[in-house]
Order: C-alpha cells, then structure tokens, then sequence
C-alpha cells in the first residue's frame, strides 16, 4: 500500500526542517511526499528543497487557506 504524505505550509520555515526529519524517519518505505505551499515570503521552500526529502511534489502558490491547499495535495497524491 503506499501512502500519500501532504504537508500544507505558510511561512513554515522555522518549523520545516523537523517536520520533513519526522518523515524521513519513518519505517514504512512505500510513501509519497508532497509539500503544498501558500506562497511563502520565508525560506520555507528552500528549506524544504535543501533537506534531502525526493519530493513527489512541490507546490508553492498563492491559496485560499489550508483546506484549499489540503485539496490541491490530494489532486496531486497518487496512493492508496
């Protein structure tokens, strides 16, 4: 079964980085990673970019809130 991981962000950056360890600690291998931006003006992207996480998506654009951004991550996963 793989998983779709969505992390929805806004200028996150202080609080990126272990968020993106937490997952790549993770024992269960079969996942997909996606971060859903709203179009941060901090480094939380680059951040993200810069951690070593193979992302299957990266999206960093204006939304309408976290349940706009939440909907633009599932559009995107493809797990189970």
């Amino acid at each position: 079964m793989k998983l779709s991981i969505i992390t929805v962000t806004y200028n996150a950056a202080s609080v990126i980085e272990p968020t993106i360890r937490s997952v790549m600690q993770q024992s269960y291998g079969n996942y997909e990673y996606l971060l859903i931006d709203g179009g941060s003006s901090d480094d939380t992207v680059e951040k993200a970019k810069a951690s070593g996480m193979k992302f299957a998506h990266i999206v960093s654009e204006r939304d309408k809130g976290i349940y706009d951004a939440m909907n633009k991550g599932m559009l995107l996963a493809t797990g189970d």
